[in-house]
């Protein structure tokens, strides 16, 4: 029998994030392949290739003061494919809520459609609960302090039982002796 293989989605601010959001995203990436060997949809490196394709050498955001109507066509593309994704092929959300995503609207967005497609959203934030609008908060299953804090959830959610609070493998097993399974 062949288990499947998870699909996890990572929602967070770019427009407004430092470097685009590109640092947690591949960190978190990382992490999620290798330990829980899930694919991920990362939207920066999506949104690169896309890019890549359609403005060689050019830069996306300045094309908001520059071309206006350019810049609207390409944010339909990248808003159609991060929607694809969730509805069809994601199993979980990963949000990184912070300033910038408050900020920016395709966070809220992701999350509206995640909640609509009953897709879990696991939320990774310091901002206080009173600080984020009802709307995200509704659309949101559970939050975590840090990403180690959501690191531990995952690895228990997703087959690791022998995982504690503190992230680290316990190390009490069962012994096989003296079942008959030696």
């Amino acid at each position: 029998m062949v288990s499947k293989k998870y699909h996890a989605y990572l929602s967070g601010g770019m427009e407004y994030a430092n470097n685009e959001g590109v640092d947690w995203r591949n960190e978190i990436e990382n992490w999620i392949i290798q330990k829980l060997k899930h694919i991920v949809f990362n939207p920066n490196k999506e949104s690169q290739k896309l890019l890549t394709k359609l403005l060689p050498q050019k830069n996306f955001r300045e094309l908001k003061s520059t071309d206006i109507d350019t810049y609207i066509n390409i944010a339909k593309r990248f808003i159609d494919k991060d929607s694809k994704e969730i509805a069809l092929r994601s199993d979980y959300i990963i949000c990184y809520w912070d300033e910038s995503a408050q900020r920016g609207a395709g966070t809220k967005g992701e999350l509206t459609l995640a909640r609509y497609f009953k897709k879990p959203v696991y939320m990774v934030t310091n901002i206080s609960r009173q600080q984020i609008p009802g709307w995200v908060l509704g659309c949101v299953t559970s939050t975590y302090d840090s990403f180690e804090l959501l690191q531990v959830f995952l690895m228990k959610k997703y087959g690791y039982k022998n995982i504690t609070s503190t992230g680290k493998k316990n190390d009490q097993r069962k012994s096989k002796i003296g079942k008959g399974l030696s």
